[in-house]
């Protein structure tokens, strides 16, 4: 059976409804709706009589909602969202039939995380190339995003006031040790990781910097005898017995075989989160690749 439409009130009635409870008075309502006072008269007083309640109470003061008027302005607020809901996707689908995203990232989000996003999202909207930026760190990444070169970043910094971030997920940190490594007790203690030559990135890793700060704390001075740059270097030079790392989880994979991973003796993370401007106007695309991130990191 279908509905009887003609029963229900107008959308303007209900726009109406909205404007006066946000304003608290007939004549600011309708300078927001860009409409006369009579017109919002009459919208609340047809809306009054189709529902066969009273929705405000007039006085000196102004116009106040009573109990069911705060009910029904409650829902109306409910279907003006959804409808504008409905506009803003029949928009994106228009939009979303062309064009790119540009996305800039360090190095393990790069290859570990955005793959399978963008996989996905090649699917759904195959006419939109995506094309990343990929950095040893984060913040060429963030400069990126900040000079308007790309309409997203991720990073694992504590987030900019320029930003508007949303976590994605927690990576923590590992220790990896050669093949042959043998554990002293049932856990990983801190004398366990000094027993071997640390293998670390270059001075002024922002990534080391969250190790050599955490490791501070419980009285443990690191002290690397090696400083490379690439993970993948640094994990092969564990492999190869010339030492021990502290590094992401996600930055040591994929872990070559006889490498020994374990915790922390007290566990540290770093969150990895997505990045746009603040009041940024991303294009369909970007929008659409920002949902889908937060979807299936989530």
């Amino acid at each position: 059976m279908g509905s009887d439409y003609s029963n229900h009130p107008k959308l303007s009635y209900l726009y109406a409804l909205i404007a006066i409870a946000d304003s608290g008075s007939f004549s600011e309502a309708a300078l927001r709706l860009q409409l006369s006072q009579s017109a919002i008269s009459y919208a609340i007083s047809a809306l009054e009589g189709e529902l066969g309640v009273v929705l405000l109470s007039r006085g000196r003061h102004g116009a106040l909602l009573t109990p069911v008027g705060e009910q029904i302005v409650e829902r109306a607020r409910r279907i003006t969202y959804l409808l504008d809901d409905v506009v803003k996707q029949a928009n994106l689908a228009k939009g979303l039939e062309g064009g790119y995203v540009r996305i800039s990232s360090f190095r393990s989000a790069a290859s570990h995380v955005l793959p399978d996003v963008i996989a996905e999202f090649c699917r759904r909207y195959p006419a939109i190339a995506v094309r990343i930026a990929e950095y040893d760190d984060c913040p060429e990444a963030e400069a990126d995003l900040r000079r308007g070169r790309v309409d997203l970043a991720m990073t694992y910094l504590e987030a900019d006031r320029d930003f508007e971030t949303w976590d994605l997920m927690q990576d923590d940190f590992v220790v990896l040790f050669p093949p042959g490594f043998e554990l002293q007790n049932n856990t990983l203690t801190w004398e366990d990781l000094l027993r071997y030559p640390l293998v670390m990135a270059p001075e002024g890793d922002f990534c080391d910097a969250i190790v050599y700060e955490h490791c501070a704390s419980y009285g443990i001075t690191l002290s690397p005898k090696y400083h490379v740059r690439s993970d993948a270097t640094i994990v092969s030079m564990v492999a190869k017995g010339l030492g021990a790392t502290i590094s992401p989880r996600l930055a040591t994979v994929p872990t070559p075989p006889g490498v020994q991973v374990y915790s922390l003796p007290v566990p540290l993370f770093r969150t990895i989160r997505v990045a746009i401007l603040k009041e940024s106007l991303l294009a369909p695309a970007g929008f659409a690749f920002l949902d889908l991130l937060k979807e299936m990191c989530s």
